[in-house]
């Protein structure tokens, strides 16, 4: 089977096209500036061969799910599923041969890239018997083929440049055709842009990018002045598919629209004379004074590439049933040493009536503080204040003391006796550094309760870091005694099996 697509009209009005059947074989790379026409090229290109082949695009911006009204394409929005679920979803993408829209634009910028990865990953690693034709686009490549790593973390630039270069590179025999566009040459990878055989040209000013667009349509530099005399929606085009010499082409018109703002000029409001000015103020304070919508919260800093961070950083989670109570988003941060404050002073303690061990226990407990203190530190106090106090703590050592301790800190100690019976049975054999954020998430299940968040797990754990709150939950997870869920929209929820919650 061939096709061969009309993309728009050369200098003398003669009819300029791509070989599909060529186009599948040798790829495509796409540059302009903002503004020259590069979306109107690639959504020309997808409309003509609709129908034709199967079309995967990677989405950005959101610009191209209009395409799913006119053409049938299925939009997966990606914030709204957990990473496994996006490999499984590129997996059923090959299977049953679907067009689709990846649409990356509610993520974060490194989620986008993340979520592109693995997509991008899971199709190329489709069993043999799914091996069928399909354009991949992918829109804004300099982002996720990077030259330079920028403010990525090493581990998803790793992720992503593999995954890109495999789809370039390697994504021919598993029918696999990139279609890669970037608005500068210079931002994206080398042995991303050297493995396309075709190139469509559009308008760009900087000296690098034009050398490097002349240099792969062949023109010398005095020659390569024409790309920065094109048009919007003029390209100069090159390969197999194309033509065998530069030939010039001015994209024809399509039939859907991006999701945009529109691009020329329009009437301004008319008002008369303070009327915009009372639009802008009125009811001003009570509009100020109204809660604010959730506004998403900013990427966190990449974290530091030492050998701490590379040994302990975190593995993909697994696919599980949603929670309904989220556990608050947990960032990647830049391991600080938890604040040590200041030793608790041995406070004497009444001999009153009731007195025991295990009040000492919880009073240390409830002092500010006390769980970032060594646990040796806090079983001196307790043995201090018992022999204040004139009560027996010899037959509890520091490993029952621990034990205890996290009993008391996490409020398990307050619980009714059957449901204290229950959880600490669920509990049992968790390592006494764990036990007391763990116990802390066995209550809120049993309870029903909301999970807590990661300032009261890191407070229960002893610890500030976000990044160590993360590794204990990975830990946790890999004894399989709680089930952690992430999707690429930030929202991170914590299920434990196999604990009945309470009547």
């Amino acid at each position: 089977m061939t096709a061969h697509i009309d993309i728009g009209r050369g200098p003398e009005g003669q009819a300029i096209g791509i070989d599909l059947a060529e186009l599948l074989a040798t790829r495509l790379l796409v540059q302009g500036n903002s503004g020259s026409g590069k979306s109107h090229l690639l959504r020309r290109l997808l409309e003509e061969c609709a129908g034709e082949v199967q079309q995967i695009i990677i989405d950005p911006e959101g610009d191209f799910v209009t395409l799913a009204d006119a053409f049938g394409h299925v939009v997966i929005d990606a914030g709204a599923y957990s990473a496994r679920e996006i490999e499984e979803l590129a997996a059923r993408v090959r299977q049953h041969r679907a067009s689709v829209v990846l649409a990356l634009d509610e993520l974060e910028v490194e989620a986008q890239i993340r979520c592109a990865a693995l997509f991008l990953t899971a199709l190329f690693d489709a069993p043999r018997e799914h091996w069928y034709p399909a354009l991949v686009v992918v829109d804004e490549a300099q982002m996720f083929a990077p030259a330079a790593a920028g403010e990525m973390n090493d581990e998803t630039r790793r992720l992503t440049l593999a995954a890109m270069t495999n789809l370039m590179c390697r994504g021919r025999k598993r029918g696999l055709a990139g279609i890669v566009a970037t608005q500068r040459l210079a931002k994206l990878a080398k042995n991303v842009a050297a493995e396309a055989s075709n190139f469509l040209m559009g308008r760009t000013f900087l000296d690098i990018d034009m050398q490097r667009a002349a240099d792969l349509l062949g023109m010398d530099r005095r020659q390569a002045e024409r790309i920065r005399d094109l048009q919007r929606g003029q390209f100069l085009g090159l390969g197999p598919a194309i033509s065998r010499r530069p030939v010039a082409v001015h994209v024809g018109p399509v039939r859907t629209a991006g999701r945009g703002g529109g691009q020329g000029l329009i009437p301004l409001p008319e008002a008369a004379e303070g009327a915009m000015e009372a639009l802008l103020t009125d009811r001003l304070a009570e509009a100020a004074a109204a809660p604010q919508p959730v506004r998403r919260a900013p990427p966190p800093p990449p974290p530091r590439a030492d050998l701490e961070e590379a040994l302990t950083r975190p593995r993909a989670l697994p696919e599980v049933t949603r929670s309904p109570e989220p556990l608050a988003p947990l960032p990647e941060a830049e391991e600080a040493p938890a604040p040590r404050p200041a030793p608790l002073p041995a406070a004497p303690v009444a001999a009153e009536s009731g007195a025991s061990p295990e009040y000492i226990i919880r009073q240390i407990a409830l002092a500010e503080g006390a769980t970032y203190r060594p646990a040796s530190a806090s079983f001196r106090d307790f043995a201090i204040r018992c022999r204040q106090a004139g009560i027996a703590s010899a037959h509890i050592d520091i490993a029952r003391f621990r034990r205890m301790f996290a009993h008391a800190v996490s409020g398990l100690d307050q619980l009714e006796s059957e449901a204290q019976a229950a959880i600490a049975a669920a509990a049992e054999g968790v390592d006494d550094d764990c036990l007391a954020p763990y116990l802390a998430i066995l209550i809120a299940a049993h309870c029903g309760h909301a999970m807590p968040g990661e300032d009261e797990l890191g407070r229960l754990y002893g610890s500030a870091s976000p990044s160590r709150v993360r590794r204990l939950l990975d830990h946790l997870e890999r004894q399989g005694r709680i089930v952690v869920r992430e999707d690429f929209g930030g929202e991170r929820s914590i299920t434990v099996p196999l604990l009945p919650a309470a009547a």
